[in-house]
């Protein structure tokens, strides 16, 4: 029972993920048109979320962040027919999300440590190493989006989306296994009996 829960779960987050990605896409493969598409982008963004919710009760704040920021600019989109609303999206909520972090950093919070502490059981040394790896990360894709957009055809853009930004997303992640495993063993090992 816990296990097919698990999955479920597992289910909703990669729905609410990539609702709006997959309707963005799917709406530019009808139509041809980025502001067209948009339609595709609010409808996805407003479905992923809906059904996360229904079937939760409730929604991670990383998911929502990222959800109502689809929403938000493909609105914009369409309100203003200018694409380039859409181009930025991702600029901006990952110059936020890398901002945050950074920032969290700055003043001895990390927004990292508040969203996954009880997941991962690592001393705050790890937690810091990590926050600052993806702060900078967040900062690095803000910056190829802007490069990716401004420099290529729609089409290219749109395969840099997804699955581009989701199979560098998950290199990154991977690349960051051995810190949080060597960390994790550290928080594991218990302190030296006294004698």
């Amino acid at each position: 029972m816990t296990q097919s829960r698990g999955g479920a779960r597992r289910w909703i987050s990669s729905l609410v993920d990539f609702g709006w990605p997959l309707g963005l896409i799917i709406g530019y493969l009808i139509t041809r048109d980025m502001v067209m598409a948009s339609w595709g982008l609010v409808a996805g963004a407003a479905i992923a979320l809906a059904t996360g919710y229904i079937l939760e009760r409730r929604i991670a704040p990383m998911p929502l962040a990222a959800g109502v920021m689809a929403l938000l600019f493909g609105l914009l989109t369409l309100v203003f027919q200018d694409p380039r609303f859409v181009y930025v999206k991702p600029t901006i909520t990952s110059a936020a999300f890398g901002l945050l972090l950074l920032g969290g950093l700055a003043i001895r919070r990390n927004p990292l440590k508040m969203l996954l502490g009880s997941t991962l059981p690592m001393p705050d040394e790890g937690w810091r190493k990590l926050a600052f790896r993806y702060g900078i990360f967040f900062l690095a894709m803000a910056a190829l989006n802007e490069g990716v957009w401004r420099t290529q055809p729609e089409e290219v853009w749109l395969a840099f989306r997804f699955p581009g930004s989701t199979v560098i997303n998950f290199a990154f992640a991977l690349a960051q296994a051995p810190l949080v495993m060597r960390h994790m063993r550290l928080k594991e090992t218990p302190p030296p009996a006294a004698e």
